[in-house]
């Protein structure tokens, strides 16, 4: 929880400097106005911007600058909303602080930051590529404007976006130290926790803001939330709920090691999509737990499937993800429907690709 609060802070100081919002327009200028270059490009900054802060703060950050592009194009912007949800969820994934489910999964196994990224990077970049190309080959007929609407977006002031340069320098100075106390926590062995808290603490003496203002934009329903479902779990373990669910695991798969990890992944990207993936996530670390000592030698595929099966499987529904519902959100507010049934129409080819992609990659890895 300390870990997610030192991030939101360190998140929330960087958003009021416009960094994001610049960064979406200048992407958009290098691609010289064309919409299937934009797409792809945003679709980029986006998967990034989700792996090393979080998914939920850079849909708000970039989905109204894709809504801008789109309407500056005059293109329909639901396929630029989906395209930065799904490259959301998939840029998530890889890494320890990227979507939600994968800090649950780190706090309940103790691998640390570089496991996840060793580990889940490569698979989120094969699903980020074939994303890219699913998107082009879909969109690219229908993606074409006048040379004079390219000329618009290439007129837009990249700089008017800019609200602090000084903020901005300090914040991403910040940052950068706090994401390689990540990278070396295997070596000083500092709690991520405490690495992203003082790293919050720093960044606010040092640009100066106030506190109070800081701690008001905290998302604390989100953090409540998550506190409510850890005492919710523990006390849904305690009845032994968790136990007999290992032993149906452990009867359908017989004890195999790698049918157990593929069966993990299905299951969560079957449930995800319904439960929602924080719900599941937690829950299910617990079933893990009860499976491990039935096993012998190393059992860390089961945390991958998981993390892979939680955070891809998040695409399936609107439900599925926090940012499916924020990108939705923003999207009404522009006056953009996304329905349950139109998300799931595309939902379900990508989390098909993501999770056939994901069973190759554990079969081949673990």
């Amino acid at each position: 929880l300390f870990l997610l609060m030192g991030l939101m802070m360190i998140v929330e100081i960087m958003a009021e400097s416009g960094m994001f919002q610049w960064m979406a327009i200048k992407v958009a200028q290098i691609s010289r106005g064309e919409p299937i270059k934009i797409l792809v490009s945003l679709s980029l900054v986006t998967a990034v911007g989700s792996a090393f802060l979080d998914n939920v703060t850079t849909i708000l950050l970039i989905v109204p600058v894709a809504i801008l592009l789109a309407r500056q194009l005059e293109l329909d912007p639901f396929p630029f909303i989906m395209m930065q949800i799904f490259a959301a969820n998939i840029g998530g994934t890889a890494t320890l602080i990227g979507d939600p489910p994968n800090l649950v999964v780190g706090a309940a196994s103790k691998l640390g930051f570089n496991d996840f990224i060793i580990n889940l990077a490569p698979l989120a970049i094969i699903n980020m590529v074939v994303l890219l190309v699913s998107a082009v080959l879909f969109y690219r007929k229908d993606m074409h404007v006048s040379n004079e609407l390219r000329a618009s977006v290439m007129e837009l002031d990249a700089s008017k976006a800019i609200k602090n340069a000084k903020l901005l320098k300090a914040s991403g100075f910040v940052f950068g130290i706090v994401l390689v106390g990540f990278l070396t926590n295997a070596i000083t062995h500092l709690g991520l926790a405490i690495i992203s808290i003082t790293g919050s603490a720093i960044l606010i003496l040092v640009t100066e803001q106030h506190p109070e203002h800081i701690f008001k934009k905290i998302e604390w329903e989100t953090i409540f939330f998550f506190g409510g479902l850890f005492v919710l779990v523990d006390g849904v373990e305690k009845l032994g709920i968790m136990q007999e669910l290992a032993k149906i695991i452990l009867n359908v798969t017989s004890g195999d090691k790698e049918l157990t990890s593929q069966f993990i992944l299905l299951l969560s990207a079957g449930l995800t999509p319904i439960l929602g993936a924080v719900p599941f996530a937690l829950s299910f670390v617990k079933v893990i737990q009860q499976l491990i000592p039935n096993f012998t030698g190393d059992v860390n595929s089961f945390w991958w499937a998981l993390s892979f099966g939680a955070c891809l499987g998040g695409n399936m529904t609107l439900l599925g993800s926090a940012c499916n519902i924020v990108g939705a959100s923003i999207a009404k507010k522009s006056g953009i429907d996304i329905s349950f049934n139109r998300f799931l129409k595309y939902g379900v080819v990508v989390v098909a690709q993501s999770i056939i992609l994901s069973s190759i990659y554990i079969y081949f890895k673990y």
